[in-house]
């Protein structure tokens, strides 16, 4: 039987944690896990019901992957009745994390074709492990394979703690169950995006429906599930994601739809500026719901399902901002009147990641000139070469605002170069909601580009001083 979602919100309470916290210091232990049920403020983001693709199962499972786990699901599988069309994007850390060259050679050797399932363990990333973590990870496919009948067919993911081996067999001698607590409900979906938390809050998990030009009268589904709150800053953190779809889609045309969904959500978020080495975003289509098949980039259907993926794409890797270890702010960097797209990305980026930025938005400290400084230094040449022209700022054409979550009119901080008399008391009030928008204007062409990100805390620090356990 498949492990009942309620386990969800069964993790040590946060004042219960920092009182064990306190008790493993004094014996030389450190940890943290995540709180015990969902805040309050995140339930919002929990869905209560889902429409799923046809074709699909997943499941959740405790395994036990940490030890002292014996309450949360941590063994998520997620499958397809028939063959699937796939893709995934990886991590560009040079450590790359063994599942990620495992799915990446099966992904390559299968053709993005005849893929079957997807087998995610949390509580250890299986990086940095050398030949050993290599294996653990083909064991896990070809586990997988064998409850499916498949062969090469399953792609795996794993996420948690750098450096340590997997409990491989006590993970084997759980798949068969995985298996068998396989199933299509709302509450097997939710279970499985549980089952790949760590130190997120909320299980990540989006449904909708959709059509395509060719076939009108023909509803097609798209879900999916991702985790990640802290190594957020994507190069495609520890962020892992499946998206799956009844839709027909040709094994050619995947590869091209999630790249550009990519690059436009889950690469356009930050947390604390560190690219993970296990980061992987698959995108999983069965053709279940029947249709033509998606065959051209020059179709119609091509770049109708390509926004509809690249929307969905961007609604789930918001949820992982918004889970963003200690945050309280959810921030959306948004560069507009650059020079060239690229320019203006690395801008928005480099504000993203700014710590001096992201403590003055914890403060709800309206400190513009730390978002001037860090648009200044963006595209500067490094220590030691020759200093370069930067075409995509000009001082004097420069405009700096905050743009309030409710509506009302953005707050200008800086006007073309000169500083604007602000207006502290409504700096405040705009701070004070946990949605904002920074909007910078170069004013030196038409490019633009958006970033996705989040203040910092003390209990950031809190966080990632005590994770290891």
């Amino acid at each position: 039987m498949a492990p009942r979602s309620s386990n969800a919100g069964r993790w040590p309470t946060r004042s219960t944690q920092l009182r064990f916290q306190l008790a493993a210091k004094a014996s030389g232990t450190r940890f943290y896990s995540a709180p015990s049920g969902i805040p309050s403020a995140k339930r919002k983001y929990v869905p209560t019901s889902g429409t799923y693709p046809r074709g699909f199962k997943v499941s959740g499972t405790i395994v036990g992957v940490k030890p002292k786990n014996t309450t949360k699901p941590d063994l998520a599988f997620i499958t397809s009745d028939t063959p699937c069309a796939a893709a995934a994007v990886f991590t560009k850390n040079k450590f790359q994390a063994a599942p990620v060259t495992f799915s990446r050679k099966l992904l390559q050797e299968q053709k993005n074709s005849g893929v079957r399932g997807v087998l995610i363990n949390s509580g250890c990333a299986n990086a940095v492990t050398g030949k050993g973590g290599l294996e653990d990870a083909q064991a896990m496919g070809r586990e997988a394979d064998k409850s499916l009948g498949a062969n090469k067919a399953t792609i795996v993911m794993s996420t948690g703690v750098i450096g340590q081996r997997l409990p491989i067999q006590r993970i084997l001698d759980n798949v068969p169950r995985a298996y068998e607590g396989l199933g299509d409900t709302h509450k097997h979906w939710l279970t499985c995006a549980t089952a790949i938390c760590t130190t997120d809050t909320f299980p990540k998990l989006i449904s909708r429906t959709f059509s395509l030009p060719s076939s009108p009268g023909t509803e097609y589904r798209i879900a999916g599930t991702t985790k990640g709150a802290g190594m957020i800053h994507p190069n495609m953190a520890t962020l892992l994601g499946v998206i799956a779809t009844d839709a027909p889609i040709s094994p050619a045309m995947i590869p091209p739809i999630l790249k550009y969904a990519t690059d436009r959500s889950f690469n356009s978020i930050t947390i604390d500026g560190d690219t993970s080495t296990n980061d992987t975003l698959a995108l999983l289509a069965n053709g279940a719901a029947g249709g033509q098949e998606v065959a051209s980039e020059d179709s119609a259907d091509f770049k109708a399902f390509r926004d509809v993926v690249t929307e969905f794409a961007i609604d789930l890797a918001k949820l992982i901002v918004r889970d963003g270890e200690g945050a309280t702010k959810f921030v959306t960097i948004r560069v507009t009147e650059s020079s060239s797209e690229e320019g203006a990305r690395k801008i928005a980026s480099t504000i993203a990641r700014s710590p001096l930025v992201k403590t003055a938005l914890y403060g709800k400290d309206a400190n513009w000139g730390r978002i001037l400084c860090a648009t200044g230094y963006s595209l500067i040449s490094e220590p030691g070469e020759s200093i370069n022209e930067v075409a995509e700022i000009v001082p004097e054409k420069t405009n700096v605002s905050f743009v309030p979550a409710d509506g009302s009119p953005e707050l200008k901080l800086l006007v073309d170069g000169e500083p604007e008399t602000v207006d502290e008391t409504r700096a405040a009030q705009i701070l004070e909601h946990e949605d904002l928008e920074i909007l910078v204007k170069l004013g030196t062409g038409k490019k633009e580009a958006t970033y996705w990100t989040c203040d910092y805390s003390h209990e950031y620090i809190t966080i990632n001083g005590d994770y290891r356990t």
